[in-house]
């Protein structure tokens, strides 16, 4: 008898895994809500993927369809043939996400560890302005006048990447991250050789700071590659619109890419006649979504860990 009770005490779980265990019904509830949510996010793309493949006609005809009824690519092929206009903003947002990236993780990890450093005299008064703006936001005006006024940025791809380069909640998530698992005892033996503080940052912190330069950089991505917004404040030159402001212009206002009719030799009449005009701006959906949707599952550890920075650990 003192057997079978030390058997089922060993199968029974101890400490912190007894507040973890789920049973089964519960399981089964929340796999389902799980999936009705998944669905949630995946059942509009794939509804958007299969509109952008619908012929103009039958998406008039039948509305929007999962299988479409007639099944073309003019939606494609519409936009190859706005090559140069489509080019152009393409080549701007991987430009703005190239570089604003790079520049934004280099000023949110120098930022974060400067503010990690115990002895420094400034740290306190520091983290206090960093956090601030987490609270309260500067106001649309005071931004407009700086950045296009002060800085001189309207007009200039500039004005796509600095407004985005530094966010003070990457640098408070770099801050805890350097914190809590860089050992201060890594650092004080590099003082010791006679290394700056320079030194210590890009050669023993940063390569092993992956998890965090990763989540940094994929929020900066998502946040340069999917932004509109800096394009409608400080752009005016349609050559130096970006991709997403290109489509949003679109989804506002087809007759956009009417105005642009002669610089590929037809006229507004003809182009209007032979514009698809949702399977075009679908198809542009796609082409943005694209690009991060295959470069996300990559980051996805890294990611997960970023988020999980200075939480308690056992």
């Amino acid at each position: 008898m003192a057997e079978v009770i030390q058997k089922k005490k060993k199968n029974e779980p101890d400490g912190f895994d007894r507040f973890n265990r789920v049973s089964k019904p519960t399981n089964v509830v929340l796999n389902i809500v799980f999936a009705i949510m998944a669905l949630a996010c995946v059942i509009p793309v794939l509804l958007v993927v299969a509109i952008s493949f619908s012929a103009e006609q039958s998406i008039t005809d039948y509305g929007y369809r999962f299988i479409p009824k007639i099944f073309s690519l003019e939606g494609y092929t519409f936009l190859l043939s706005q090559g140069k206009m489509i080019v152009r903003a393409l080549g701007i947002s991987l430009f703005v996400t190239i570089v604003g990236t790079v520049i934004g993780v280099l000023l949110t990890t120098l930022m974060g560890y400067v503010l990690s450093r115990p002895n420094y005299k400034l740290n306190g008064f520091l983290t206090m302005v960093v956090f601030i703006p987490m609270v309260f936001n500067g106001g649309l005006v005071s931004t407009y006048f700086i950045v296009s006024q002060f800085l001189g940025l309207k007009n200039s791809v500039w004005a796509l990447i600095l407004p985005l380069a530094v966010s003070s909640f990457n640098v408070i998530v770099c801050r805890t991250f350097f914190k809590t698992t860089i050992p201060e005892s890594l650092v004080e033996s590099a003082k010791m050789d006679g290394a700056s503080q320079l030194m210590i940052f890009s050669r023993i912190v940063l390569p092993i700071s992956l998890p965090v330069l990763a989540t940094i950089g994929l929020f900066l991505c998502f946040a340069y590659w999917n932004d509109w917004y800096q394009s409608m404040l400080y752009i005016d030159d349609t050559k130096l619109l970006s991709l997403q402001a290109l489509l949003n212009q679109i989804l506002t206002n087809i007759t956009m890419l009417v105005k642009n009719a002669a610089t590929i030799g037809v006229t507004a009449a003809e182009m209007l006649a032979k514009m698809p005009q949702e399977a075009a701006r679908m198809a542009i959906v796609v082409i943005i979504v694209l690009p991060i949707a295959c470069a996300y599952p990559y980051f996805q550890k890294y990611f997960i860990s970023g988020l999980t920075v200075g939480a308690v650990k056992g």
